[in-house]
């Protein structure tokens, strides 16, 4: 596997890998299985729907809040790391090849990321596991796999709002034609144009916490479109539940102070937060 990025890396948060070593038939594939399953019948769909108060299975976002605001879109979301952590009564058995299809995509992935924590890591004058060995060796990976229907008044709807994601990487599958994803740059929102081959890369909080502010988790949200449907596959890298993470150590000094506390969970206080219109990061600064 042999790296090259594009597009969006200068920013130091957002950017797109291409030289992965996933051929561009086999992500092909994958956005198939998506839209095949989100294409079944609601009651078909149904027989994986995520249970009150959980977010693993179908359907549409936990409420946490009586002011959150819905997202123009459905999802099914999958714990698909540690392997004894898949409940794979919740993994659709149609389409076929569902099953198959994201066990070899997810595996790839997972080297992928596990490649650019090195690499970041190498980048600071680091060890190559000073955030990977945060991260512990049950680490978690969720993938969401993500619906956007067409909507009638997309100047009024967002598919997905302003956000930072919870995790230390996350890796996104854009749709092949379809464009929506937005970054939020100098107070401006840019595209991220579709590369059909390319995997999208964003930084998430808990990479912007082991850097002590070094590298940045963007805000990003995704837009609707009231002539073409949109899928995409995202996969969420973070630690172990009760795995503490912090700043690299050799990060923090007089003149860059620690700038954020040492967190457990983070996950499930940044999606929180999410759903409250709060930014995570600022609930942990010290």
């Amino acid at each position: 596997m042999k790296l090259y990025f594009t597009g969006f890396h200068y920013w130091e948060r957002t950017f797109q890998a291409i030289g992965h070593g996933i051929s561009s038939s086999f992500l092909d594939k994958v956005r198939d299985v998506a839209k095949q399953f989100f294409v079944l019948p609601k009651n078909e769909k149904q027989k994986y729907g995520r249970a009150v108060n959980e977010s693993e299975g179908y359907g549409s976002d936990r409420i946490v809040s009586d002011k959150q605001v819905l997202d123009w879109s459905s999802r099914l979301t999958l714990i698909v790391f540690p392997e004894d952590k898949r409940r794979l009564n919740l993994w659709p058995e149609s389409p076929n090849e569902f099953r198959y299809i994201i066990q070899e995509f997810t595996s790839q992935i997972k080297v992928l990321i596990s490649i650019l924590y090195k690499g970041m890591a190498r980048s600071l004058n680091l060890e190559e596991n000073s955030f990977s060995t945060q991260f512990g060796d049950r680490a978690s990976m969720k993938a969401r796999f993500n619906f956007y229907p067409t909507c009638s008044r997309p100047d009024l709807v967002l598919g997905v709002k302003p956000h930072t994601d919870g995790s230390g990487i996350t890796v996104l599958l854009q749709d092949r034609e379809v464009e929506g994803l937005q970054v939020l740059v100098d107070d401006k929102w840019v595209k991220v144009p579709v590369i059909p081959h390319a995997l999208v890369v964003n930084l998430g909080d808990q990479m912007q916490i082991m850097t002590n502010g070094i590298f940045k988790s963007p805000m990003h949200r995704v837009v609707t479109n009231s002539e073409k449907l949109r899928i995409s596959v995202a996969l969420f890298n973070e630690p172990e539940p009760e795995k503490e993470i912090g700043a690299v150590e050799s990060l923090v000094d007089e003149r860059r102070p620690r700038l954020y506390r040492n967190v457990k969970n983070y996950g499930a206080i940044n999606y929180e937060c999410y759903q409250k219109g709060i930014i995570a990061l600022d609930t942990v600064k010290i």
